[in-house]
């Protein structure tokens, strides 16, 4: 693998990893903007953009644009996040040219019709409604809206029913072309193709773009450590836990990989042995990681019947204190140490995810880092300095709790007052 970066005129990054035996190469164009740099009168803009990209361009109908890479047998897509949005294209290496051309018109060509706006409004409205239904999904949006109530980082990637009705088309065209500039577009491929070659096509592509200057006012997220409670019609009762842990920039963010695979990282993780090998008390437990600029948290999810949830709430505040009282051992973290870095190595195989890897790594840190890089700061993981991340961060006094679904109510009064781990 051979890493390259180039800086156009107009201030677009291109970052590319050649990978000479893959048949396949992953194309992103990523936007260094999302939910955070949103106002509260156009929540969901981010995300309602990324939908009327793909409803035509001055050049191509939403069909041709749909057909433009499947005809050759690739993929064309793209997702919202709460800090940036992606294009990306993977496809044979020989149709290289023509995804980033296709990739260049949706971020540069949109071009907005108002029954198409009206349509794809109501399309964002079902996707709202949908995600409501599904609670596992929405309980993550609860849980980032209830514990970061002052920061746009907290709010929903889709919006609001309300801020998706009251949107005007040229809210989202004037957020198109201020966001959608030079200096904040990062260009990433991965996989069989020539560093110098995609510059060239970029230039041809995206050269004409221009910068434009505006202060990104990103406030770093303030934690709050709450308890709320939602009644919805399920069958089960959802569960998320989470704690405020260090941020993707933090030199400590390998320490907080494998305490959350420790945790609920898979079937050998704490989590999943207590509360569901030993005592049958959930179909579905597991944490996650999730890391930002300047914030992370490690969330804990579960979904139970009624009846079992003061049990699990229980057994999952047990596992929390016995890590801060028990610690790491040497066994488990050499355990859980190789887990994170055989998941790192079997990513590094695919050009999706070594695209991904090479675009974030320039948006955050501004340089590339090597898969061999990653390995070496994971070994440096030591008992000393995992077991002080979970003096520091796994506080209990910290945990913020959100339970929502049928019967959730019911449990109200005591799950506001109760003590984790008893």
């Amino acid at each position: 693998m051979q890493f390259k970066k180039t800086e156009l005129k107009n201030g677009i990054r291109v970052v590319t990893e050649n990978h000479p035996g893959s048949r396949a190469v992953s194309i992103g164009v990523w936007v260094l903007t999302g939910t955070r740099d949103e106002e509260s009168e156009n929540a969901g803009i981010s995300h309602f953009l990324e939908h009327m990209v793909f409803k035509g361009t001055k050049t191509r109908s939403a069909y041709q644009l749909a057909k433009s890479l499947e005809q050759l047998g690739g993929e064309l897509n793209a997702y919202t996040t709460r800090e940036y949005t992606v294009y990306h294209c993977l496809l044979l290496k020989d149709h290289w040219k023509k995804g980033l051309e296709v990739l260049s018109d949706l971020v540069c060509n949109m071009q907005m019709r108002k029954e198409d706006y009206e349509l794809e409004r109501s399309v964002i409205l079902q996707e709202i409604a949908m995600g409501e239904d599904d609670l596992e999904d929405m309980i993550y949006d609860v849980y980032f809206d209830k514990t970061l109530p002052k920061s746009a980082l907290g709010k929903p990637i889709l919006g609001n029913i309300k801020s998706i009705a009251h949107m005007k088309m040229k809210q989202l065209q004037a957020y198109y072309q201020r966001n959608y500039s030079a200096n904040n577009i990062i260009v990433a491929a991965a996989g069989n193709l020539d560093h110098h070659d995609l510059v060239q096509a970029v230039e041809e592509f995206l050269g004409h773009k221009k910068k434009r200057h505006f202060k990104v006012d990103r406030t770093k997220p303030v934690h709050k450590p709450v308890r709320f409670v939602a009644e919805k019609s399920s069958e089960q009762v959802h569960l998320c836990m989470g704690l405020p842990v260090t941020s993707f920039r933090d030199r400590n963010r390998f320490d907080a990989y494998i305490v959350n695979a420790l945790l609920g990282g898979g079937m050998t993780s704490k989590l999943f042995q207590s509360v569901r090998e030993k005592r049958g008390l959930v179909y579905s437990i597991y944490s996650s990681l999730n890391t930002f600029d300047d914030y992370g948290c490690i969330n804990i999810y579960a979904a139970c019947e009624k009846k079992n949830m003061k049990q699990v709430v229980k057994c999952v505040g047990q596992e929390i204190l016995r890590l801060r009282k028990n610690k790491i051992s040497r066994h488990d973290l050499d355990l859980f140490k190789t887990q994170v870095k055989g998941a790192v190595l079997l990513g590094s195989e695919d050009v999706d995810n070594r695209m991904s890897s090479i675009a974030v790594n320039e948006m955050v840190f501004g340089k590339y880092k090597p898969v061999e890089t990653v390995i070496e700061e994971i070994d440096q993981v030591s008992e000393k300095s995992v077991n002080e991340f979970v003096q520091r961060y796994i506080v209990p006094d910290s945990l913020a709790m959100i339970m929502m679904g049928g019967g959730a109510k019911d449990l109200e009064p005591w799950f506001l007052e109760a003590e984790v781990g008893k």
